[in-house]
């Protein structure tokens, strides 16, 4: 166990906060699993699905099928509903994975509003929008809907089949299921249910630069993007990943040579951001 798990799992022990499973890398290692609950094998990872939404974005880059700076409405442009505002076709790429497409706080969350007001076209839905602010910063699991759709369009098959043969089957993974919108389409910004053992393989392969032993599965160009584009949040100068509502967690920490992941039920997301900031900052203080 690393020094870094050892003091987390401790952390969760006396705080008392409800983490069923954690699991780490140390650089190419294997996954090392340490269960603090009786749990379920697979667990909701809720907003770390867009970690992997993003992988599958970065693999189509890789293959010459997407850019950056593609308009979403040029790739979209089959399903863009009649009357729809115009500033969509301002709308690239990269706005969508950083979340300025100015669609309002938390729009399409199948977690915590009623889907069946979404009708049977999440797309359209989304697309019939107008559309807000783009210089500012709006968290909403519709963007990564949008990046799914997306992949789907660009690899010609849908999102959660295109990672299984690009990500899921390579990594060794056990078990995936996607919650879908009613057209079939995976929701890319949650409901993926999978185990932490295999959640932590996607942050070892963002740490050791796109490779899977002796398999490029990624790029080094695209990891580097993701980290200085800032695709992904960063917890502290030391780790980066996407955490999940309930406190879902995948980290990768470079400077530890570590990923981990972790997944619980629980209302102390900041508990354990506060843990991953302190641990850092007294560590750096040593």
């Amino acid at each position: 166990m690393s020094a870094f798990l050892d003091s987390f799992t401790k952390y969760i022990k006396e705080n008392n906060i409800n983490v069923y499973r954690v699991a780490e890398i140390e650089g190419d290692g294997e996954a090392r699993v340490t269960e603090l609950a009786v749990c379920n094998p697979c667990q909701n990872s809720y907003s770390v699905s867009k970690f992997f939404t993003l992988t599958a974005v970065g693999m189509l880059w890789d293959e010459g099928k997407l850019g950056m700076e593609e308009r979403l409405t040029d790739i979209l442009a089959p399903y863009c509903p009649h009357g729809m505002d115009d500033k969509w076709n301002s709308i690239t790429i990269e706005m969508v994975i950083k979340h300025h497409t100015g669609l309002p706080e938390g729009y399409l969350d199948i977690d915590c509003d009623d889907a069946t007001k979404f009708g049977d076209d999440y797309l359209g839905y989304v697309l019939s929008t107008p559309v807000g602010d783009t210089e500012r910063y709006s968290y909403t699991d519709a963007d990564f809907y949008l990046l799914s759709r997306v992949v789907a369009e660009r690899a010609g098959m849908p999102m959660c089949r295109y990672l299984w043969d690009k990500l899921f089957l390579p990594l060794g993974f056990r078990e995936v299921a996607w919650s879908c919108c009613p057209l079939n389409h995976a929701m890319g910004a949650t409901g993926l249910y999978i185990r932490t053992e295999d959640t932590v393989k996607l942050g070892a392969l963002y740490l050791n630069k796109g490779v899977h032993g002796s398999k490029r599965l990624l790029s080094e160009a695209w990891v580097d993007t993701v980290t200085e584009r800032g695709y992904l949040p960063y917890y502290t100068k030391e780790a980066y990943g996407h955490g999940g509502m309930r406190g879902q967690m995948l980290l990768v920490l470079p400077n530890e040579n570590l990923a981990v992941a972790w997944h619980g039920c629980h209302g102390e997301s900041k508990l354990l951001k506060d843990f991953i900031s302190n641990y850092f900052d007294k560590n750096t203080e040593d």
